[in-house]
């Protein structure tokens, strides 16, 4: 796993051992990085399941002014932090330990980009955005970008969001959300 391109192009970033953590591919990651390439240059990021946190550090390699990371799991949360470390990221980071509801029900801040990777099936997509659009934390034409398996449907929303693009890559998909301007 490494960054695609940008100030961190090449660097090699850390996984978490065993199978809870599942790595967006490089296929999905540039997928994804060609859909959205102008709308993330001064933008600030939320990577929800941070995992590793890959999606977020490459939206910072390629210009984005900064980026929470969250994962409830405290191995997760060391990888993250060595990976922006080694990165040269840091200063333009928030790693943060804790479940995505309780981060979300408090959250007074808006993100222009949001990546949502979590188990697939798990009802965790559907419930993220269920609260981020009841919540509205996305600026106006803001992007909140999801990943799932093939076999689930997309979460359903209301004005001012909607579902813009839909992609697949094998047995993954991903969906590209816009909050649309008031």
């Amino acid at each position: 796993m490494r960054v695609i391109t940008g100030l961190a192009r090449g660097r090699k970033l850390k996984e978490p051992s065993g199978m809870e953590t599942r790595p967006t591919t490089d296929r999905v990651k540039e997928g994804i990085f060609s859909s959205i390439q102008f709308e993330i240059e001064g933008r600030k990021v939320l990577d929800l399941f941070g995992g590793t946190g890959q999606m977020g550090i490459e939206a910072l390699s390629r210009g984005a002014a900064h980026c929470t990371f969250l994962d409830l799991r405290k191995e997760a949360v060391g990888i993250i932090r060595e990976n922006v470390t080694a990165t040269g990221f840091a200063g333009q980071a928030a790693v943060l330990q804790g479940d995505y509801l309780a981060f979300l029900t408090r959250c007074r801040e808006k993100f222009d980009l949001i990546f949502l990777d979590p188990p697939y099936g798990s009802g965790m997509l559907e419930k993220a955005m269920e609260t981020i659009t009841a919540i509205d934390i996305v600026s106006e034409n803001g992007i909140i970008v999801c990943e799932n398996g093939s076999g689930v449907p997309w979460p359903v929303v209301s004005e001012p969001y909607r579902l813009q693009k839909e992609y697949r890559y094998g047995k993954i998909r991903t969906a590209l959300y816009r909050r649309q301007a008031d």
